[in-house]
């Protein structure tokens, strides 16, 4: 079973790459992230011409998620299960597994009321997880987490270290939504790090591979102890002023299910 993740930064920009990875790669479940449209305006005919439903949760000119499967999507659920405005979490059952595709928020500055709002998000999503599972059902959480756990995670720890993607009370939040059950898949087969799934636009940051990791397959036990690699898709960071890419790269995960 192949699960991946990719913050698309707008579906419609990227609808090409979207189907041609899909062709190429084949995953079981895909979470897609930054979709920036509405549930109407979301490419699924084109989507559904490859051989995959989605189930969407669209949100106009930003947020907005997103899973892709050739398979049946049961039990689809949407949001927070609160009364958050945001377009950032969808979840459905592909195959057995719950697979999760959330887009946590950015936080723009730390101590800011939307770093406030980062970190209250991070936190109702651990209640939401407790509330409907058990660590040991096979669950997975994908998506653009807007968070590197860790200085292996940054190509540049210094620079990165007082931001909203690498603060030590973001860390510890996500660390808190790992610590409840999950394996951080990724790290499992990549534990020397420096392998990024983001690069800023500017400064050149992707040729110079100054990048960050902040997109993440997390597994729990049932569905990790089956891994049996993971890896981010650097090629389709690659582009041209004709076919511009996302900032953020695939990350997928294979399992042995």
């Amino acid at each position: 079973m192949r699960i991946a993740t990719w913050n698309v930064n707008s579906v419609k920009a990227r609808e090409a790459r979207v189907l041609g990875w899909l062709r190429q790669h084949c995953p079981d479940a895909l979470g897609l992230q930054e979709l920036k449209t509405t549930d109407d305006q979301y490419p699924a005919d084109a989507v559904r011409g490859e051989g995959y439903d989605s189930a969407v949760f669209g949100q106009k000119a930003f947020n907005g998620v997103a899973l892709v499967s050739p398979h049946l999507i049961g039990d689809v659920r949407m949001g927070l299960e609160d009364d958050d405005p945001q377009a950032r979490l969808i979840a459905g059952v592909v195959r057995g597994v719950t697979v999760y595709s959330a887009y946590f928020p950015n936080g723009r500055t730390v101590g800011s009321e939307a770093y406030d709002y980062k970190l209250s998000w991070m936190a109702r999503l651990l209640e939401l997880l407790e509330s409907r599972h058990d660590p040991g059902d096979p669950v997975v959480l994908t998506g653009d987490f807007n968070v590197a756990p860790d200085d292996l995670d940054a190509a540049d720890p210094v620079k990165w270290a007082p931001s909203v993607l690498c603060h030590p009370s973001v860390r510890e939040a996500l660390e808190r939504i790992r610590a409840w059950g999950f394996v951080d898949v990724v790290r499992k087969h990549n534990p020397e790090g420096q392998l990024y799934s983001w690069w800023d636009y500017r400064r050149l940051a992707f040729p110079r591979n100054d990048g960050l990791r902040i997109d993440h397959i997390f597994a729990t036990s049932p569905v990790a102890e089956s891994s049996t690699g993971a890896w981010v898709d650097r090629n389709q960071r690659k582009g041209r002023k004709t076919d511009i890419p996302s900032d953020h790269a695939p990350v997928v995960a294979d399992f042995d299910l």
